[in-house]
């Protein structure tokens, strides 16, 4: 899940459930508490390791494990720092924390507000790191998802509007233009991802925020209405459309099942993966022993979904010493539906390795999570790391080349 939605659903968790007392700070605990977990990227950030997305990211940070501890940690500097606060600026002079205990279980609830939430993705999170290392991936949200964002900002900004009575018209209006010119970028970014969206359905949701923003002032209910019950109105909805997708999620693995049964598939594993735009809208994935069945379908066209199938490479030499490189180990725990392809370029063998977690049938180019392996024809290892293009970024950091023995050590190259 993206680092913005998390701190949406922080502080819609604290102004729905911990603002009635010290609210400021215990609104700005479970804000922090629940983009903290993404801290780690500094990990990946300072590491040469081209690997450090899959060793670093999403371990202890996001771990129940490791929650306590963060949480007390973040309870005890927060209550440290606040009288240097109130000092260098005045303006918070009248801030007041909760007690250190319920100050730690805003934090904490905050921090499992975004482990849940990165579980729910494809992703995945190693959410009882150390003590397993599995990734937890229930499948239910695309990492960015506009609907589920909307849908927990929307009720945090409708307690702002009618907060005022006097300024209340002039703040619909204002936010009902703001969230309709997002709608239609949102519009222009799926479709410039390949992940179009009709413009009607653009439209309609303009058409709803309206409805939200304005709505309320009709008889002065909206005003009566605390913000605490907006915010917990949020958090009702956003389990509502959860248990939705939880739903549509079931019945796209049933199709994936019905594919295996009537093709007599051996699965060696197989699931049900969220695609943006909509939750109607779903890939499956089927791993068997010879390679790779992948569907994408929208749960409102009829008939059954069509599967491709992706190959893997006989196997060879090189596909065995490529599995005898630490990294590539590492790379195939992480992956959930990879492929294995061997071939020839430029007079070298590669062994290419997909995840086809990630795979949309309508990128052009390798998907993200592609990891290559080039050797000599002696069979030792020239380059590894990440494809070009791979990471859906324009370039990534290489592996130290490695040479034959009686080769001089190569230098680092980035």
């Amino acid at each position: 899940m993206d680092p913005v939605t998390h701190g949406i659903a922080g502080a819609l968790l604290g102004k729905g459930f911990f603002s009635k007392r010290q609210e400021r700070v215990a609104i700005f605990a479970a804000t922090l508490g629940a983009v903290f977990p993404d801290v780690d990227i500094f990990a990946e950030a300072i590491s040469r390791d081209p690997l450090s997305i899959v060793k670093y990211h999403r371990a202890i940070t996001h771990s129940f494990v490791g929650l306590p501890f963060f949480a007390i940690l973040l309870a005890v500097l927060t209550r440290a720092l606040l009288p240097w606060v109130k000092r260098r600026w005045p303006r918070f002079h009248d801030l007041e924390s909760p007690p250190l205990a319920m100050l730690t279980l805003i934090y904490g609830v905050g921090i499992a507000s975004h482990i849940l939430l990165d579980a729910m993705t494809s992703f995945g999170t190693r959410m009882w790191f150390p003590i397993s290392r599995e990734r937890v991936a229930w499948d239910l949200l695309f990492i960015i998802d506009f609907s589920f964002t909307a849908i927990i900002l929307v009720p945090q900004v409708i307690a702002w509007i009618y907060r005022d009575p006097e300024k209340s018209r002039a703040r619909a209006w204002r936010m009902w233009a703001l969230f309709s010119a997002g709608d239609l970028l949102a519009w222009l970014l799926t479709r410039a991802a390949a992940y179009p969206f009709h413009l009607w359905v653009a439209g309609l949701a303009s058409l709803v925020l309206a409805a939200l923003f304005f709505a309320p002032a009709k008889g002065g209910w909206g005003f009566r209405v605390t913000r605490t019950q907006w915010c917990q109105a949020g958090a009702f909805a956003a389990l509502v459309y959860l248990f939705a997708c939880s739903v549509a999620h079931h019945e796209a693995l049933l199709r994936a099942k019905a594919f295996a049964d009537q093709h007599h598939i051996k699965i060696m594993r197989i699931g049900a993966l969220p695609v943006p735009p909509s939750w109607l809208d779903w890939g499956d994935a089927i791993r068997s022993p010879d390679g790779i069945f992948e569907s994408q379908f929208d749960l409102r066209a009829p008939g059954p979904a069509v599967f491709n199938f992706i190959p893997d490479s006989p196997p060879n030499e090189f596909i065995s010493r490529a599995f005898q490189l630490p990294d590539v180990r590492l790379y195939w725990n992480f992956a959930r539906f990879p492929s294995i392809i061997s071939f020839m370029e430029d007079g070298h063998p590669v062994v290419e390795l997909g995840e086809n977690r990630f795979q949309d049938g309508r990128r052009r180019g390798p998907q993200p999570f592609t990891y290559r392996v080039v050797f000599d024809e002696a069979g030792n290892v020239l380059e590894e790391g990440w494809l070009t293009n791979g990471m859906l970024q324009s370039s990534m950091r290489r592996m130290v080349p490695q040479q034959p023995p009686t080769a001089p050590p190569a230098k680092k190259t980035q």
